[in-house]
């Protein structure tokens, strides 16, 4: 047996997305997305609150760092209207909102976009199935 404790990874504190336009990225997320800016660290970071979840967009420090990011999703309680939203900010999405996955209690439907550095982002729904009578 091992004295070492037992360690369980099970909540993010941070995501980090690669932007090379730090000015450019910061007034998407906090303009365009509408996330609450929570302070940038010149040069190379800047930080918002997405929920409790720190997001970090900052200019890679090393080439092999620089890549494009995973996919965020953002959860949104009507896609449809979400998707409209930013589109009239000028957001290009690569797909209308769709259904994904039909599941026993929810319907999960899925929007892709891109951020003004390029990286995918998508919006999530979970809408729920009408109880049966």
């Amino acid at each position: 047996m091992s004295d070492e404790p037992n360690i369980s990874l099970s909540q993010i504190g941070q995501i980090s997305v690669n932007v090379h336009d730090l000015a450019r990225a910061v007034v998407f997320y906090k303009q365009t997305l509408g996330l609450k800016h929570l302070f940038t660290g010149p040069p190379k970071m800047a930080f918002f609150d997405c929920g409790g979840i720190r997001l970090m967009l900052a200019i890679p420090e090393r080439p092999d760092l620089d890549h494009p990011s995973s996919i965020l999703y953002f959860k949104v309680a009507d896609i449809e209207h979400a998707h409209k939203f930013l589109t009239s900010r000028g957001v290009h999405f690569e797909t209308k909102p769709m259904l994904v996955a039909p599941m026993a209690t929810h319907d999960l439907w899925l929007a892709e976009f891109r951020d003004s550095e390029n990286n995918v982002l998508a919006l999530m729904c979970e809408k729920p199935k009408a109880a049966k009578s």
